[in-house]
C-alpha cells in the first residue's frame, strides 16, 4: 500500500496519486516481504538482486542492469582522515548516476498502470536517466530543464534519448511547479521523486551498502542532498532490512548541501520539522541547486531518527574535494557528488565525526556529467614537440 507520512491516510498500489488527499503531505510505499536474505545468494548483482523488496510486477521490470555499483575500500584517504572509508560510486550506473534505480522502478510502474508519457523537472540526472529508462519502455518523454543550468553531459543526454526538451525561463523549483500542475491534470505521469515509486528504487544504495559489508551497518552514511529524496531512501531501503531482521544495527544519516542551497541544513541546525525555501538557489554543483526539496520532510525525519546531522559545504571544498577523490583513489565524480567528501573532510575537522569511524560516502554521478568543470578546474596540457628530449624535460619537473 501507500501511506501518508503526515496522517496515515492509506491508498491502493494500483493510483495514480503524488500528495496526500486528505493532508497533502508526502507518500510512501509500505513493503513488509516476508522472506529469508538467503534468498540474495547467488543472484545476479543488481539492484532487482532484492526484488522482493520492490512494489512492481516482477515480470514487466523495465531494467538498463542498474544497481550492483562499485564499493570502493579507499585506505589512502581514509588513512588521512583518520576514518574507515568505503565510497559508493553511483556513476557506473547506465547513465552516469544515481538516478537509474528509481526510474527502473518508476517507468515499471508507469507500464503497469498503463500510461503513454512521463515527464520531470530536472536539473540534469533525473532528464538523463527519465529519458533512457522512457526510451527502454516505449514511452513518451518531456523534461522541463531550467535554462542554462544545466551541465552539458546531462543536456546531452536527454536529448539524445528522445526526450521532448523544454527549457524554462526560471530555476528548478519553478520548472517542477509546472510540470506537477501538468501531471495533476492527467497529461502525464511525473516521475520526480515526489512519486513515491522513484524512492523505492533508491533505497536499493541502502540494500548494497550492508550486503556489501557483509551484512552490517556502518557507523555513518554521507551523500549530497538536493531535493533530499536519496538521503530518506537509503534509510528507508536500511529500515527495511533491519526491521527484516538482517542487520543488527543501524547507520547515522549525514547529509551534505552547498553553501547557496541548503534549506535542509538550516532547519537541522534549528532543530526544525520544517524547511525555510531559499530563493535562488546557486552552486557550482548544479545537481543540488535546488531551493525548495520537496522531500524535505521525509530528508529531515531520516537524519533526526538516525542520530544523524547536516551540513555545508563552500563551491571551493566542493572543487577541492572533487580533485581529492579523482587524484588520490582514481575516482572521478561530477561536483555534487565531491560534496559527500567535502563534508566529510569538514566533519572530520570540527570532531563531529570519530577517529576510526566506518563511514561510506556516496558518490552521485559520473565525472563526464559535467566536463566543462573538470577541465575548467586543470591546467591546460603542456605543448611539446614530439622527441624523446622534449619528453625527458617534462618528466623532470614531475
Amino acid at each position: 500500500m501507500i501511506r501518508c507520512i503526515s496522517c496515515g491516510a492509506e491508498y491502493g498500489l494500483d493510483e495514480i496519486i503524488y500528495t496526500c488527499r486528505e493532508c497533502d503531505s508526502i507518500l510512501e510505499v509500505v513493503m513488509e516481504p516476508d522472506v529469508s536474505r538467503d534468498i540474495f545468494e547467488c543472484r545476479r548483482n543488481t539492484m532487482w538482486k532484492y526484488k522482493e523488496f520492490m512494489p512492481v510486477d516482477e515480470t514487466r521490470i523495465i531494467s538498463l542492469q542498474e544497481g550492483g555499483t562499485p564499493f570502493i575500500k579507499c585506505d589512502r584517504l581514509g588513512e588521512e582522515l583518520g576514518v574507515n572509508l568505503h565510497v559508493k560510486v553511483e556513476g557506473s550506473n547506465p547513465t552516469g548516476s544515481f538516478k537509474d534505480r528509481g526510474m527502473s522502478v518508476g517507468i515499471t510502474k508507469a507500464v503497469e498502470l498503463g500510461v503513454d508519457t512521463v515527464g520531470c523537472a530536472s536539473t540534469g540526472n533525473t532528464s538523463a536517466s527519465l529519458a533512457a529508462y522512457a526510451a527502454r519502455a516505449g514511452l513518451k518523454c518531456i523534461v522541463l530543464l531550467p535554462s542554462g543550468k544545466v551541465a552539458l553531459g546531462k543536456l546531452a543526454q536527454a536529448m539524445f534519448h528522445g526526450a521532448e526538451v523544454l527549457s524554462v525561463n526560471g530555476n528548478f523549483d519553478e520548472a517542477l511547479e509546472a510540470v506537477t500542475a501538468l501531471a495533476l491534470e492527467g497529461e502525464l505521469y511525473l516521475l520526480n521523486s515526489i512519486n513515491p515509486y522513484r524512492l523505492e528504487g533508491q533505497k536499493s544504495i541502502g540494500f548494497e551498502i550492508v550486503d556489501d559489508l557483509g551484512w552490517r551497518s556502518p557507523d555513518r552514511i554521507i551523500l549530497p542532498v538536493g531535493n533530499a529524496g536519496n538521503i530518506s531512501a537509503i534509510w528507508k531501503g536500511i529500515r527495511e532490512f533491519y526491521e527484516a531482521g538482517f542487520i543488527e544495527d543501524l547507520p547515522r544519516m549525514t547529509g551534505i548541501q552547498a553553501e547557496g542551497a541548503c534549506p535542509i541544513t538550516n532547519a537541522v541546525r534549528k532543530g526544525a520539522d520544517e524547511i525555510i525555501p531559499v530563493e535562488n538557489p546557486e552552486t557550482v554543483a548544479t545537481a543540488i541547486r535546488i531551493g525548495a526539496p520537496v522531500s524535505a520532510l521525509k530528508a529531515l525525519r531520516a537524519i533526526y531518527d538516525s542520530d544523524g546531522t547536516s551540513d555545508t559545504v563552500t563551491d571551493e571544498e566542493i572543487l577541492d574535494a572533487q580533485k581529492l577523490l579523482a587524484r588520490t583513489e582514481g575516482i572521478g565524480v561530477e561536483p555534487a557528488s565531491a560534496s559527500s567528501i567535502a563534508g566529510l573532510r569538514k566533519l572530520v575537522e570540527s570532531g563531529e565525526i570519530d577517529n576510526g569511524e566506518d563511514v561510506v560516502c556516496i558518490v552521485t554521478g559520473h565525472l563526464l556529467k559535467d566536463p566543462n568543470t573538470a577541465i575548467n578546474a586543470c591546467k591546460e596540457p603542456v605543448s611539446i614537440e614530439a622527441n624523446i628530449e622534449s619528453l625527458k624535460n617534462v618528466l623532470k619537473d614531475l
